[in-house]
């Protein structure tokens, strides 16, 4: 039963990230994942010094904040003429700095491990269980990505095409009288929510990794959005499973694992991929000086 529980925890949290590490990857904004898993840590330690319990609930609440709020600093700050690039470096390495610092002022009063926070570990994940009516129904985590993955399925569903045009083409998405900045903002709530829910789990800097790796394999392996999207999904329920029985194989860090797997299936898409591929780009190339 241990088994099952850390290989769903896995899968939730891959095909969160692998969903929305598309439109990432698509918009050029990989590197907000990594902003926002950093950028929470100040809003745990709060949530721990106004609460005083490690609660997964004033947890996701103070991290949830902090991670919006990080997405609005960065905005203003690329409104104001700063790069993308700029912003988000400066966002997330202040707001972590400022985390850190926090705990550290407060360690006799926070009993927060930063290599937990940071790094996770998800083999703890059948430990932290929900009860209902004396009833136990199953692992906390499970419960918090079930719903999370749940929201972003039916958001995803409900503005597929206005999500695939703000993704391509911005402009044409406003000249058609899309929102554009409202699904942006929907977007980094659902990175946001995705990257607090996941923390407990992987942890706050791993789940970058699964956000952009799988996504960006998938990028290699086809032009087409949905399958792109189904690629992801896939490549990251792989990962979550070679990752595991690797980790385990190892006696090593599960979570680290899956994302060193997401690697290597990453680097054999660059290598092998059909249309994008570092061989087949060298056999087009050749073709034509011939």
């Amino acid at each position: 039963m241990t088994d099952f529980w850390i290989l769903l925890t896995a899968i939730l949290v891959s095909t969160s990230c692998a969903i929305l590490g598309c439109f990432l990857v698509l918009r050029k904004m990989a590197l907000i994942g990594d902003a926002i898993s950093h950028a929470v840590l100040p809003g745990i330690a709060i949530a721990f010094l106004i609460s005083g319990s490690r609660d997964s609930v004033f947890m996701l609440l103070g991290a949830a904040a902090f991670g919006l709020l990080a997405v609005l600093l960065i905005q203003k700050l690329q409104n104001s003429g700063l790069q993308a690039d700029a912003s988000i470096g400066i966002v997330f390495t202040a707001l972590f700095a400022i985390g850190v610092i926090i705990i550290s002022m407060n360690a006799q009063n926070i009993d927060l491990d930063l290599d937990c926070v940071l790094f996770g570990e998800i083999a703890y994940v059948q430990w932290d269980t929900l009860s209902m009516n004396g009833i136990d129904i199953g692992p906390r985590a499970v419960w918090i990505l079930g719903v999370t993955l749940i929201l972003i399925l039916v958001l995803m569903s409900l503005f597929y095409k206005q999500f695939k045009i703000c993704a391509f083409d911005p402009a044409l998405a406003a000249a058609c009288g899309i929102p554009v900045m409202l699904f942006h903002y929907m977007l980094m709530g659902m990175v946001s929510l995705t990257s607090v829910a996941s923390f407990e789990s992987v942890g706050a800097i791993l789940v970058v990794g699964m956000l952009i790796i799988p996504a960006a394999t998938a990028y290699l392996l086809t032009d087409r959005l949905s399958y792109m999207l189904l690629y992801s999904v896939l490549i990251g329920v792989v990962c979550s499973v070679l990752g595991y029985y690797t980790a385990f194989w190892l006696d090593a860090s599960i979570a680290g694992c899956m994302v060193t797997v997401a690697g290597c299936l990453f680097i054999l898409a660059f290598i092998f991929s059909p249309s994008h591929g570092l061989l087949s780009r060298r056999i087009s190339r050749k073709q034509l000086a011939a």
